[in-house]
């Protein structure tokens, strides 16, 4: 018997499998380039969520008249904004108030300035535009006392601003992500003229309190704790009611705080402005922003929940994004809450707070601004956001102990 021969591809076969195999590597290398990239740039997205960072300009400070006191502006969603405002500016003046807008074009805004500038005043052209207003406590004329609120890791700065009488019930202020306690100045006089004590603190690594050992942010997941220890703090100084306040990431503290404090049954009541509900939802948000590719969130919370990503991320220990997604949590509130939220914030999107409302009828209120922008709604419209507030304390009976004397008779 003749033995078989297998067939021997001809040279047009080979070719055609060189070919395949030429293709196949090249797919491989440019998926693996795309996911080194994608990697790449969602462990820098990872590295700026937790790292404190200084106050970024926003806008440029195109002209400034001196005989009118007015200022233009690079025009931007947020300069454009009616109301008055701050700036962060650098030069002979470092912060400057401005008032409402009194001309605009296409690429400039005119404001009026609340702060007197000087024919010898130079400002540099690079500035950030502010919700705060207020920058330091003096400017309230209110009596206030520097404190140091005790803390795991050390003493945090904190200004107490005492009201008249027997102040038996506080609000605690929470300021957001990469600013200070200057923030919430703005909410002192409400609380003030109902007979509530106000203690602007501040918390780990905000550059005003002390540093952790990353020196990062947790989101949340660990500020909290310097909270509770303010609460611990104002209870030992008289309080017996605690009204918590958070402004953005202050929020996410605030509401960490409220589900976790040793000392909840203090806690009255919750206060909201811009905050930060679902962090995966902000940062997806974010990542739109940004332009980038949408696997680039997913894989910046990857990284962040992840242990091993630490080093790169230059982060502390993963962070519990469960933990943190209140919504989820939403069984867990004992409080009332009042969320004060602009559906165009700009930066902390409002679905979280519509999805948290929606959850818990039963607790949580949501004032709903649009225009106003992220953490600007005092500025934008003072009136409603001073009723909102008032109107939800009267109905939730949070006063100090002088006013309810004052409300009974």
């Amino acid at each position: 018997m003749m033995a078989s021969r297998r067939a021997v591809p001809g040279s047009a076969t080979l070719r055609r499998f060189a070919l395949l195999r030429t293709l196949v590597v090249a797919l491989a290398s440019a998926l693996a380039g795309v996911l080194a990239m994608l990697s790449f740039v969602s462990i820098r997205m990872a590295r700026r969520v937790v790292t404190p960072a200084g106050r970024r300009p926003d806008t440029r400070i195109l002209d400034v008249d001196v005989a009118a006191q007015t200022i233009t502006l690079g025009r931007t969603p947020d300069t454009m904004l009616p109301g008055r405002y701050g700036l962060f500016t650098t030069g002979t003046a470092d912060y400057l108030k401005i008032g409402s807008v009194l001309a605009e074009t296409d690429t400039t805004v005119k404001r009026k300035l609340l702060t007197q500038v000087g024919l010898q005043a130079e400002l540099g052209a690079e500035a950030a535009f502010s919700g705060w207003y207020y920058q330091r406590p003096e400017e309230l004329h209110l009596p206030f006392r520097d404190v140091q609120v005790p803390s795991a890791l050390g003493p945090c700065p904190a200004w107490e601003f005492p009201a008249e009488g027997d102040a038996d019930t506080w609000v605690i202020q929470i300021h957001g992500r990469g600013t200070t306690r200057a923030e919430c100045l703005r909410a002192v006089p409400l609380f003030h003229a109902r007979g509530i004590t106000s203690l602007l603190v501040s918390y780990r690594n905000d550059g005003e309190a002390p540093r952790s050992r990353t020196g990062t942010y947790a989101l949340g997941a660990t500020e909290w704790r310097d909270i509770d220890a303010a609460i611990a703090w104002a209870r030992r100084r008289g309080a017996t009611r605690i009204i918590l306040m958070g402004w953005s990431m202050g929020g996410a503290i605030a509401l960490q705080a409220a589900l976790g404090s040793a000392h909840r049954e203090m806690i009255a009541g919750v206060v909201l402005d811009s905050p930060v509900v679902d962090w995966r939802i902000v940062l997806s948000y974010q990542a739109r922003l940004l332009g980038l590719p949408s696997p680039v969130a997913d894989l910046t919370i990857g990284a962040l929940r992840a242990d091993w990503a630490s080093v790169a991320t230059g982060g502390g220990p993963a962070i519990p994004f469960d933990r943190l997604d209140v919504v989820a949590r939403a069984g867990e509130l004992r409080h009332p809450l009042l969320i004060l939220h602009s559906d165009d914030d700009g930066f902390v999107p409002s679905d979280a707070s519509h999805h948290l409302a929606d959850a818990r009828p039963d607790l949580v209120e949501l004032q709903v601004f649009d225009t106003a922008r992220h953490t600007k709604l005092w500025n934008y419209d003072q009136d409603r956001w001073t009723l909102a507030i008032e109107d939800w304390l009267d109905r939730h009976d949070l006063f100090g102990a002088a006013t309810r004397s004052r409300v009974d008779e």
